[in-house]
């Protein structure tokens, strides 16, 4: 006792005279911790000591010490006890108790006594730690097996990496977290998240005695409610043993500050990070509507992805028909058709990718397999549904029972687990035809299928003839089209596709002058403005007059064109047939019918000389009054 005074003394001398002042991470048999003082984890990253959220009332409490003006309490060790005859004093006594008083020597809030298994010696200290844990060594090395007792076996309203959330049935511990009253009262509030052991082990968040949230039964792989409990740079686990059963997370980043917390004014669970300077949420639950305990009542389940969200199981409809069309569905479901229990009057129909219904009244055999789990519910009156109970590894070991009311059953659009609902036999059928009716060919979507696919492809067909007809028409356009000379001469239009497609057989250039001897003068009957006529025989036999317009008009082209429209589209008595054209670089031909009884001057005259004009103009040449004898 003179011991513990005299402590008591220095430590409120130290509070009265001293600044604050951060000493080790450790107190020991003669140290203590009062007033101001703190202590600092090695890391820097934590600090213990008292604090005052509003003045009046004082506690001992852990917080970020790595965080300036950011405080956030993540343990407090007399949340429901405060100080209120300051200044206090945390001691560690003889007999490896924990201890703060106040400034009387009344104890105010003391540790649990030290188990039979470490007893403490004089060397015992208290150390905070990096990871935020304040471990009490019963000899001060701090090893596993000198544990007295560490703030993180009791937790105030957060869980930081490493914690444990769930319960230790050897060591009788229960590991939960519970909201603060409120933002300055760190007071036990209504808020609580814990473990409840039984059939399946499922976490919940109460609020009072009333279920908000469950996180679904823990099928050896992971929480069902809980799908996507995956995120870089965390570890999760879910363990269930013996001896324990908890969740835990670890953080591969050390440097990246995490804690998972109450809310109680948001009234969820909530995973913060500090990022950016500031608390960042990184996921919460509920999260969603379907998130809702029992939202959908007994037999009901939820699916964000439907509408309404609620929907009843196959063979159950509505018990309130009015109410769930007023989208209250928390009344749940009632069977179609009831049970026969009769072993071959029922049977079992398969929901996919669940969330397990409520497993802690349930019933686990631990190595039945699922065939042996189905045979056991048709034998039992009262059993509801079955599943596997354990998915560890992807491998199904043991299955549950439900002999009770499938409560709080959602969908997910990913894998999960499958829950087999019992059914009468006649309902297993109704079901069975239904989905092989959906999995049959409509024959009317059929038809119309077929028809649409036959009418793409047939205009496919004519899209395909177009375009290959523009893909020859073009390369004759490209291999008929003229070329302009490297020297700058004038490039000539095209005169057959310039302006429409007239159909007009071409000559190769090769033929007419092998016909024309090379347009040798011999063969020219005719010449004007336009160019020379001359008379020619193909190769085989027909004679021919080819016009050849003279590269070095300027008055041909225009003339060229209308030629080419007019007589190859009219066919008249007293116009000379157009049998075809020749264009080759430059060149540009017309061939005719040659007419075997010369020109009109031959009759006038009576000789072989020709006018030019009226010999060129038979065959519309336009020419000059100019006479030549062959």
């Amino acid at each position: 006792m003179r011991t513990r005074a005299l402590s008591l003394l220095l430590a409120l001398a130290a509070s009265f005279f001293s600044p604050s002042v951060a000493i080790t991470d450790t107190i020991d048999l003669t140290t203590s911790v009062s007033g101001n003082q703190t202590l600092l984890s090695a890391g820097g990253v934590f600090q213990l000591g008292f604090f005052s959220p509003t003045g009046a009332r004082t506690y001992l409490g852990i917080w970020y010490a790595s965080i300036p003006n950011k405080t956030i309490i993540v343990w407090v060790a007399n949340r429901n006890n405060p100080l209120v005859r300051t200044p206090g004093v945390l001691n560690l006594t003889s007999d490896g108790r924990l201890v703060i008083f106040d400034r009387r020597n009344t104890t105010v809030w003391s540790s649990p006594a030290a188990t039979t298994g470490n007893q403490i010696t004089t060397r015992a200290a208290a150390q905070l730690r990096d990871n935020g844990n304040f471990l009490l060594s019963s000899d001060g090395s701090g090893s596993p097996e000198s544990v007295a007792w560490q703030s993180f076996d009791y937790p105030t309203d957060t869980l930081l990496p490493g914690m444990k959330l769930g319960m230790d049935l050897k060591k009788r511990l229960s590991w939960n977290i519970t909201s603060w009253s409120s933002a300055t009262d760190p007071s036990s509030g209504i808020y609580t998240f814990k473990l409840v052991m039984g059939g399946l082990p499922e976490f919940f968040l109460f609020r009072g005695p009333e279920v908000i949230y469950a996180s679904g039964p823990f099928n050896g792989a992971g929480l069902t409610g809980v799908p996507n409990l995956r995120a870089p740079s965390f570890v999760f686990k879910v363990v269930s043993t013996r001896d324990e059963t908890y969740y835990s997370y670890a953080v591969t980043d050390l440097s990246l500050l995490s804690r998972f917390a109450v809310n109680g004014e948001a009234e969820r669970v909530q995973r913060y990070v500090w990022t950016n300077g500031n608390w960042s949420s990184f996921w919460y639950y509920p999260s969603d509507p379907c998130d809702s305990y029992a939202m959908c009542g007994p037999f009901g389940y939820c699916d964000m992805s439907a509408t309404p969200l609620c929907s009843c199981l196959p063979g159950f409809q509505p018990l309130s028909q009015q109410r769930w069309d007023l989208r209250d569905a928390t009344g749940g479901c009632v069977r179609s058709t009831n049970l026969t229990c009769a072993g071959a009057g029922d049977g079992f129909w398969p929901m996919n990718r669940m969330k397990l219904p409520q497993a802690t009244n349930a019933t686990v055999y631990a190595d039945v397999t699922l065939d042996r789990c189905r045979q056991v519910c048709l034998a039992n009156c009262s059993c509801r549904a079955y599943s596997a109970a354990n998915m560890s590894g992807g491998v199904s070991r043991g299955c549950v029972i439900w002999a009770i009311d499938l409560l709080d059953m959602r969908q997910y659009s990913g894998v999960v687990q499958d829950v087999y609902i019992r059914l009468a036999q006649s309902e297993v059928d109704a079901l069975s035809a239904a989905a092989a009716a959906r999995r049959r060919p409509n024959r009317k979507l059929l038809i119309a299928v077929v028809a649409t696919v036959a009418g793409v492809l047939l205009l496919a067909a004519i899209g395909c003839c177009c375009f290959w007809r523009n893909v020859k028409r073009k390369k004759l356009q490209a291999k008929t089209a003229p070329s302009a000379s490297s020297r700058g001469q004038r490039q000539i239009d095209d005169p057959i596709h310039s302006e429409e497609d007239l159909d007009l057989p071409l000559f190769d250039m090769d033929v007419l002058l092998a016909a024309t001897d090379n347009f040798a003068v011999d063969y020219m009957i005719g010449q004007g403005g336009f160019g020379s006529v001359y008379m020619a025989q193909l190769e085989d036999g027909q004679e021919v007059a080819i016009k050849r317009l003279s590269q070095k008009s300027l008055q041909g082209i225009g003339e060229f064109k209308n030629e080419v429209k007019l007589i190859a589209k009219v066919q008249h008595r007293n116009l000379v047939r157009l049998l075809g054209c020749c264009i080759d670089g430059d060149e540009r031909m017309l061939v005719y019918e040659f007419m075997h009884n010369n020109s009109l001057d031959t009759f006038i005259f009576g000789q072989l000389c020709f006018f030019s004009t009226e010999t060129a103009s038979y065959y519309n040449v336009f020419t000059s009054s100019e006479m030549f004898c062959r």
